[in-house]
């Protein structure tokens, strides 16, 4: 556990950092007026999309990957809208 917990924080940062900014951009989006209004799929993606940008700021922003889920989660979302 211990190796693989070194080789996250290379590309998604120390976790106490992420999880402070993810915790304060959910947070924010839980007080919108809009988010009560939200089915499961659309808080989840978001929480998700809050969940990839907390590694961005936190740990390595140019891992392709954190910018391809935060695609994939909105796409999600997308394919379902009429």
């Amino acid at each position: 556990i211990e190796k693989i917990l070194a080789e996250r924080e290379k590309t998604h940062g120390d976790f106490r950092i992420h999880a402070a900014i993810t915790d304060a951009i959910k947070f924010d989006m839980q007080q919108s007026s809009n988010w009560s209004t939200l089915g499961s799929m659309k808080r989840e993606a978001l929480d998700m999309i809050a969940h990839k940008i907390g590694r961005i700021l936190a740990g390595n922003p140019n891992v392709k990957d954190h910018w391809d889920d935060i695609a994939g989660y909105a796409k999600l979302v997308s394919r379902e809208l009429k």
